[in-house]
């Protein structure tokens, strides 16, 4: 059942973000050479993500503890007011909101559980920075907030070393959110 799950996240992971790009490529071109060129980088990387699935996931399945994942909501909203209502910016307003989490641990280093703060902070700062078209207020960031703080409690296996873990989190709980509040109106 674990396992099924680690694949569900993967898998779930691949095709939202598969489907993302190939409608940037069927909104932004015409050109077949163009759509040639971006299904060509797709099929490598499904060929490299079945050669190093060994190496992206790891034979014991561990979760993250809930404990951390309720402080994504810290992050996103954070980020969120930094970069919409103080106007810094998408970028640095997570970039202040990543560097204040990064000294959370220095208040008890020997505290497993600081250690970790900044992970998930930071995980939700990438929410945060979403743009006023997408996440149009704080109960969209808090929804978000909440799938991305699921999908970081069970992939604490998944994409281990893999750059970019966070940030892709974080979309796929923007995406969710978008989605679900699409269904909805």
């Amino acid at each position: 059942m674990k396992q099924y799950l680690r694949y569900s996240i993967v898998l779930l992971l691949v095709v939202v973000l598969l489907l993302f790009l190939l409608m940037i490529v069927k909104e932004n071109t015409q050109d077949y050479t163009v759509i040639i060129f971006f299904a060509s980088i797709i099929i490598l990387v499904l060929y490299a993500f079945l050669k190093l699935r060994k190496v992206l996931h790891h034979e014991k399945t561990e979760f993250e503890s809930y404990k951390l994942a309720v402080f994504v909501p810290v992050g996103a909203l954070s980020s969120y007011f930094l970069n919409h209502e103080a106007g810094l910016g998408p970028v640095f307003g997570a970039a202040i909101v990543g560097l204040l989490a990064s000294f959370i641990p220095n208040l008890n280093k020997k505290s497993a559980y600081l250690q970790g703060l900044p992970t998930a902070i930071y995980c939700g700062a990438f929410i945060g920075m979403s743009h006023l078209k997408i996440a149009d207020g704080y109960a969209f960031v808090l929804t978000a907030s909440f799938f991305t703080g699921i999908f970081l409690m069970v992939s604490k296996s998944v994409l281990q070393g893999v750059g970019g873990k966070l940030g892709a989190l974080a979309f796929l709980g923007v995406v969710v959110t978008y989605f679900l509040l699409m269904l909805i109106r």
